[in-house]
């Protein structure tokens, strides 16, 4: 493979910086600032033609994220070699092309090598050197900007004076307390603190081996306007500009996830959990409730805790270093000290309990959530209800109560077709159902 664009001019791929943007990737100016083969990206041209049977020259430049200009000679060759030929003239000095016999040969055996077809990918170097750029630790976070991201969310402010040290750190955390509470909620608006967006490959190449980063799962793409992108200037299509993530999992979390994963058929691989977290947070929500030990899990994430960085196996064997650069946070209803040993829990320094909400918090939530409904808030049905259904049941207030009951109420006067009015009436209704089911009450 060519020398990585790492190793290129400075001005190339680390030297433009727009505006806030610590991190910029340039349009490569030639197929040597790719980083990347002739042969691989002749391959990916000669696939995607093998798919569609025919296409412009811009076409397949856009299908796989590389300017048409460095690629016209690339076409060029291929012609010259009788493996595409010309089915028409195009637009501005372009042409359809088309896969001959021998090229559709070609493209056959290239796709039962490895299937993938889509954007070009970005040297693994490359991105190493963007997450170093764009980590939230290069970022303090003060309290304007945590009251900012939790502006429309209930937060106690003694929670809020141990969240924003934790946050600054980026050494990870615990957030545990009773179900219901926030701590989810809590853990997605911490990624709001940060300010700037980042950029990330849509996919990675290493040892000749495809990685798929990008996960519209957990990667939101940011528009930019065309104004904007006047102002800033051309950047390199292989990569794309995303909110800085915050990837959730549950239950649902294997080890297999902690891993690249490879697809024998297609020889095309996923990034794992960690990478696409990189420079974002990582929520493992309802931890100790998954289906391998939190012990393992634990084990598992010691040595890059304290590094910042993983070891990861690529599928021809091949260990790779990569970034470990996200703020992780465990949300669960468990005591931290009956999930984890003291070697992991000192790596994890920040344990916030999140506590049940006072009176005058739950009264608060039910007037936000009266707003978010459309109504108005009756101040002296949340007393009823308070008096009536959580006192003489001994039963422990949540702020998830607010949102769930008056859902639950609205959907009732939706079904009956009546306007909603917050009454001791309709909150005796929809706590019979709502607390049966969450419960057992």
């Amino acid at each position: 493979m060519p020398t990585s664009t790492l190793e290129a001019p400075e001005d190339h791929l680390l030297g433009s910086i727009f505006g806030d943007e610590s991190f910029r990737p340039a349009e490569p100016q030639s197929l040597e600032e790719t980083g990347l083969s002739p042969v691989l990206i002749e391959a990916l041209m000669l696939k995607y033609l093998l798919q569609v049977g025919s296409a412009s020259g811009r076409e397949i430049a856009a299908r796989i994220c590389l300017p048409f200009r460095i690629l016209e000679d690339v076409l060029l060759a291929l012609r010259s070699r009788q493996l595409l030929v010309h089915k028409g003239q195009s637009q501005l000095s372009d042409y359809f092309y088309a896969l001959t016999d021998a090229g559709a040969e070609r493209a056959r055996a290239g796709a039962k090598a490895c299937a993938y077809v889509g954007p070009a990918p970005v040297p693994l170097d490359d991105y190493i050197v963007s997450v170093d750029a764009q980590t939230i630790r290069a970022e303090a976070i003060r309290r304007r900007e945590l009251e900012e991201a939790f502006g429309d969310v209930s937060v106690d402010p003694a929670t809020l004076e141990l969240l924003g040290p934790a946050i600054n750190s980026a050494a990870g955390m615990f957030l545990y307390g009773s179900p219901g509470n926030g701590k989810t909620t809590l853990a997605k608006r911490i990624t709001r603190c940060f300010g700037q967006d980042i950029w990330i490959p849509q996919t990675l190449i290493e040892d000749g081996q495809f990685i798929k980063l990008y996960d519209a799962a957990f990667h939101e793409a940011v528009r930019q306007s065309d104004s904007a992108l006047l102002k800033s200037g051309g950047h390199d299509p292989r990569w794309v500009k995303i909110r800085r993530p915050t990837v959730i999992v549950g239950g649902e979390l294997t080890m297999d996830s902690l891993e690249i994963r490879h697809d024998a058929v297609t020889n095309v691989s996923e990034a794992s959990l960690q990478m696409k977290s990189n420079c974002g947070c990582l929520l493992i929500d309802d931890f100790g409730r998954q289906r391998i030990e939190p012990s393992q899990l634990l084990n598992r994430w010691i040595v890059p805790l304290e590094c910042r960085h993983d070891f990861l196996t690529l599928p021809t064997g091949k260990k790779i270093q990569v970034p470990f650069e996200q703020l992780i946070i465990f949300s669960t209803n468990l005591e931290p000290q009956d999930l984890a040993d003291e070697a992991f829990l000192r790596r994890i320094p920040y344990k916030i309990e999140i506590g049940d909400p006072s009176i005058e918090e739950f009264r608060h939530l039910f007037e936000t959530a009266c707003r978010g409904q459309g109504c108005t808030y009756q101040p002296q049905a949340v007393d009823y209800l308070v008096q009536t259904h959580y006192r003489p049941h001994g039963r422990p207030l949540r702020r998830c109560h607010a949102r769930d009951l008056l859902a639950q109420a609205a959907n009732f006067c939706v079904f009956n077709g009546t306007a909603l009015q917050l009454s001791p009436q309709l909150l005796d209704r929809v706590v019979k159902t709502y607390f049966t089911a969450v419960t057992g009450n």
